[in-house]
């Protein structure tokens, strides 16, 4: 039943893309509200080899907009795109799109740099409010009927076990006591091209062609679990470059280190390999018993390390992108083995959804199993990590959330 929700989506927020360019895409109920941004010289790369290889290329969905909308301008291909905001709010973020209209409405107050650090529970055990750090420091109480918690799946854990009590021992909506666990990062992993003419893939936004013809790999056959895509992409600003993104034995210093920066800028393009993470109770957030952050509160402690096929999947996602790049022509190309994360930006699967309360936080409709009037929504509540951007899934559960709430209200069902 998630379809019109991805739908609903695609069209509030904005989203390029070419419906049905991909033989692997599931069915939807409408297109995209508008065209795919227009190719880079790395997707034009790409699709090229990918096709040599039998594979299958498209246009890459982006929340970014490829026409004016209210208030947005499209894309300007500024050249910092990722990892930095839209000037002309082309990208869809919420704060482009859905808080701006939230706060419109006379309904939604914003209190920025504000810190929740604990929900409060009456004698019953049902939630009375939340209580916050100011700007300040001084302390608040909301009072609410009920609480929705979209804090991520760092976040959202952390605050459910700072606000353990004697009800709660374990920590808020913990009796399960897996809050924190099943953490997925998504695996992934980049080989690197460079090609004799320049590409200037600088310019724009970062992806323009993906594929997933490996989206569902076969076990059997590759003797690991998973799956995942390819993207065509260059998201280096020159300084990231300069320190992270020259060719192995360029020098690193002096008049040849320059000379390299000149060349090797313009003319180098990355390939993505992202997949899946295999969900392990081992790998969690919990709080640090010692270590505390600055309001004195216990820091988040990750405990992570990659399932085996995780790593496999890794290395094979890069052989793939290898050969396209030797199909394209590449002058040069390089990559590191698949190796444990040290880094992570999607956080998945710590307050999982599911029918029973003994193995999972929420229920399908996101309430807690042990807090009637208490809600989760992000990325904390997915059971599996996909195989890239999850994104537009925890936006499609979120309004999917919000009709399931607002029903549940309609029917007294959240303050009795």
């Amino acid at each position: 039943d998630l379809e019109p929700y991805y739908t609903k989506v695609e069209w509030e927020i904005g989203v390029s893309g070419l419906a049905g360019a991909s033989p692997f895409d599931p069915p939807r109920s409408k297109p995209y509200p508008m065209p795919p941004l227009p190719v880079k010289s790395s997707g034009v790369i790409f699709e090229r080899a990918a096709r040599k290889l039998g594979w299958h290329p498209f246009p890459a969905p982006m929340a970014i907009l490829s026409q004016a909308r209210p208030g947005r301008s499209a894309c300007v291909n500024c050249g910092f795109c990722l990892g930095f905001g839209c000037e002309v709010g082309a990208k869809s973020s919420s704060l482009a799109t859905t808080i701006r209209k939230a706060e419109r409405t006379g309904r939604c107050e914003i209190r920025p740099n504000s810190y929740v650090h604990r929900i409060e529970t009456d004698a019953n055990g049902r939630v009375t409010g939340t209580v916050y750090f100011d700007e300040k420091r001084n302390t608040h109480l909301q009072r609410a009927k009920a609480v929705v918690v979209c804090a991520n799946g760092a976040e959202t854990p952390r605050l459910l076990l700072l606000s353990a009590n004697k009800q709660f021992p374990d920590g808020l909506a913990n009796s399960s006591g897996i809050v924190g666990k099943y953490l997925m990062l998504n695996s992934g992993g980049v080989v690197t091209g460079q090609f004799e003419h320049p590409l200037n893939d600088y310019k724009g936004f970062a992806v323009s062609r993906v594929l997933h013809d490996f989206y569902e790999l076969d076990p059997q056959k590759v003797g690991f679990y998973g799956g995942g895509g390819l993207d065509a992409r260059f998201d280096f600003t020159p300084i990231s470059f300069a320190f992270g993104g020259l060719s192995p034995g360029t020098p690193r210093w002096g008049k040849d280190f320059k000379a390299a920066l000149a060349q090797e800028f313009n003319r180098t393009m990355e390939i993505f390999c992202h997949g899946t993470s295999l969900p392990l109770e081992n790998n969690s957030f919990s709080l640090d018993p010692d270590l505390k952050d600055a309001w004195g509160l216990p820091a988040l402690r990750l405990t992570y390390k990659d399932h085996p096929d995780d790593l496999k999947l890794g290395n094979w996602m890069f052989a793939r992108a290898h050969e396209l790049f030797d199909a394209a022509g590449a002058q040069k190309k390089w990559s590191f083995p698949a190796g444990e994360q040290q880094f992570a930006v999607h956080l998945l699967g710590s307050c999982r959804m599911g029918n029973d309360p003994k193995t999972s936080v929420i229920n399908s409709h996101h309430r807690t199993h042990d807090v009637k009037n208490l809600f989760l929504c992000d990325g904390s509540s997915l059971v599996t990590s996909g195989r890239g951007q999850p994104t537009m899934t925890i936006e499609a559960l979120a309004f999917r959330a919000a009709d399931l709430i607002t029903a549940l209200a309609k029917r007294g069902e959240i303050s009795a």
